[in-house]
């Protein structure tokens, strides 16, 4: 088996579905033919600056796949083919492929340094293919301007990094119960740790208030609940972070 890391950006457009909608469909295809199993999409976040063409938030989606040895070409010719044909009108997708075990340390330095600049600063096609050449890791264009290529490689340093990003979705518990303990979340979901913003662990025996929706972040290469204190009815308890707090993962 071989371990490879798929990111796309630059899908859709106001009107369409996401490129997380899209990269899901990716990863459920690559199951689908056999080809290896997959892990959960991850979105990171890039800069939003007015020189930066995107549509609404400006956003990769990446997932890591274990895929047979001899099926890389198939997924990659499948992942390209489903992009040129869902991908929305006006928009322009970019495809990256990274299998890790191919690049050294210091090379996979260069690539998370690369997502991690693209957060920070207006990046260049240029830049992009130069690195990706470089490290003969796969980017493609398939339609527009191709600008999606910096996002695509940009996502794939970051889900290397193993601390940027939200998962796509949300988890479901079996339970109903608005108050459940910590060992309940782990047990139920892909969740693998809950945590503070400040690294405080909780154990499984705390009680945790959920809201309206139950969301991790990737942080220490884990799915991890960030959670803080509240006062609920009078009492101090813990509660999932808001939707603000995981804007900045």
């Amino acid at each position: 088996m071989m371990k490879i890391l798929l990111c796309i950006d630059d899908t859709d457009n106001i009107d369409s579905k996401g490129t997380g909608s899209i990269a899901q469909e990716i990863a459920s295809l690559i199951e689908a033919n056999g080809w290896g199993t997959c892990g959960r999409v991850t979105r990171h976040q890039l800069l939003v600056h007015p020189d930066v063409p995107y549509t609404s938030h400006n956003s990769s989606m990446c997932f890591t796949a274990d895929i047979n040895c001899d099926s890389l070409e198939s997924v990659k010719a499948a992942a390209i083919q489903l992009l040129e044909r869902e991908s929305a009108e006006g928009s322009d997708p970019g495809l990256c492929i990274l299998v890790p075990e191919q690049l050294p340390q210091i090379q996979q330095h260069e690539l998370v340094q690369f997502g991690l600049k693209a957060k920070r600063e207006v990046m260049t096609k240029q830049e992009a293919y130069g690195l990706a050449e470089s490290l003969s890791v796969h980017l493609s264009e398939h339609g527009g301007t191709g600008q999606g290529v910096i996002g695509a490689l940009a996502g794939v340093g970051l889900r290397l990094s193993g601390n940027d990003g939200r998962f796509k979705g949300n988890h479901k518990l079996r339970s109903d119960n608005r108050t459940v303990l910590v060992k309940e979340i782990l047990d139920d979901t892909t969740i693998e740790l809950v945590r503070t913003e400040d690294g405080f662990a909780l154990d499984l025996a705390e009680e945790i208030v959920l809201g309206e929706k139950l969301k991790s972040v990737f942080l220490n290469h884990q799915s991890v609940l960030l959670v803080e204190p509240a006062e609920i009815d009078g009492v101090q308890k813990w509660q999932p972070c808001s939707g603000g707090t995981l804007k900045k993962y």
